[in-house]
């Protein structure tokens, strides 16, 4: 599972009060995640992932902007082919900031088993594996929702 590391919100704010306790999607999500750019060889990025320990990896521009996502399907393309050529673009992502179990839940039931977790503009923070989320919201208390009235 992820390392520990300072909790933080919306534009990399760290967390305060009640809620503070509860681990969120990028508590859990992975640094170490395998990145490549649209130009790279798949061959060359799929050493990347098989060292990371990883079953995907993240396509990023230089700023580090999400651009599509490689999952075992691609990676088993023609290792010459350039990244931009196999990856699945535009992947669905979450924010850092929605609670483990909210997270763990959709990933069960959408069967997804990794996921990009990016900031507001979509810069990459982490991924988020089905495996760690659902460990970890095995464990957590749910985020408390006080209503306003």
């Amino acid at each position: 599972m992820a390392a520990a590391r300072l909790k933080t919100l919306a534009a990399g704010l760290p967390t305060e009060g009640e809620n503070s306790k509860h681990p969120r999607a990028g508590d859990i999500a992975r640094l170490d995640v395998a990145v490549g750019g649209p130009k790279d060889r798949l061959g060359d990025l799929s050493a990347r992932i098989r060292a990371a320990g990883l079953d995907a990896a993240v396509v990023v521009d230089d700023d580090r902007h999400v651009l599509g996502l490689l999952r075992g399907k691609e990676l088993g393309l023609d290792p010459e082919l350039p990244v931009e050529n196999a990856m699945r673009t535009g992947p669905s992502t979450f924010r850092p900031y929605i609670p483990i179990k909210e997270i763990a839940d959709y990933m069960v039931e959408h069967e997804l088993e990794s996921s990009p977790v990016t900031t507001s503009d979509g810069k990459l923070v982490g991924l988020l594996l089905k495996s760690d989320a659902v460990e970890c919201a095995a464990s957590a208390t749910p985020c408390v929702r006080k209503m306003i009235r």
